[in-house]
């Protein structure tokens, strides 16, 4: 590892499982402090503590909504008085099921907007705080293929993506001028999240249309948000930087 990320104090929406999991641990081989938020499954946000701790670090583990107003202040204070203050933020926590929207109920759609949409929201702002008196800082969201490709995705799912793709621009113009960069990362569907509660005729579509022939790795996903949080990612803001095999 190169170390790009030596002394950056980073949190980590969702970061127990998954791809979540892999931005912790990428975030941490490069040198970083780590915090990470989960919602319900504490037997998999100490498996990623374990996995932390065995690369080095000392991660901050938090549990609460992401939509939880109250969550998301005590969060970001606890993470600005253990390390200081934030650099990174990664919008990553998401809710994902797969449904017709036939079956869709309205509760169900809430539960997407509030998550996928409205965490990201309060945990920008939170965050913002910090970063404006340091006049820098970034802020990954981490979107979805579903947002605008030609592909089966859950509508609720969909929208909530492409909602935050609008929110990552919107916010890029706005913080700019505190030196503050907001870019939108975009999987394609990778080996593990999503892609085990698709029907396999979905997944088998993917493969036959990507131009790799394959998903995607958490691993490969996670290197790159670790360059695009980097100083190293200079002059980048407003930006959708896609990786997903070729769609």
């Amino acid at each position: 590892m190169s170390g790009r990320l030596a002394g950056k104090r980073c949190l980590v929406t969702g970061g127990s499982r998954n791809l979540g999991r892999a931005i912790a641990l990428a975030f941490a081989r490069e040198g970083a402090r780590v915090a990470f938020t989960y919602h319900t499954r504490e037997d998999a946000a100490e498996e990623t503590r374990a996995l932390l701790e065995a690369a080095g670090a000392s991660p901050l583990v938090l549990k609460g909504s992401v939509s939880d107003a109250a969550h998301v202040a005590a969060a970001v204070k606890a993470v600005e008085t253990a390390y200081g203050g934030i650099d990174v933020l990664v919008n990553n926590a998401a809710l994902t099921q797969v449904l017709p929207i036939a079956l869709l109920e309205e509760a169900e759609w809430d539960a997407a907007m509030d998550t996928n949409v409205k965490g990201p929201y309060l945990f920008s702002r939170a965050a913002l705080k910090s970063m404006i008196r340091a006049k820098k800082g970034h802020i990954l969201n981490v979107g979805s293929f579903g947002a605008d490709r030609v592909l089966d995705a859950p509508v609720h799912y969909a929208a909530s993506k492409a909602a935050l793709v609008g929110f990552s621009l919107a916010l890029a113009k706005e913080i700019g001028r505190y030196g503050i960069a907001v870019n939108c990362l975009v999987p394609g569907l990778l080996e593990t999240g999503l892609s085990a509660r698709l029907p396999k005729h979905r997944v088998e579509s993917y493969v036959a249309q990507a131009a790799l022939g394959r998903l995607g790795t958490v691993e490969e996903v996670a290197d790159l948000a670790a360059w695009l949080v980097s100083d190293e990612n200079s002059f980048m803001t407003g930006g959708q930087v896609v990786i997903d095999g070729g769609l």
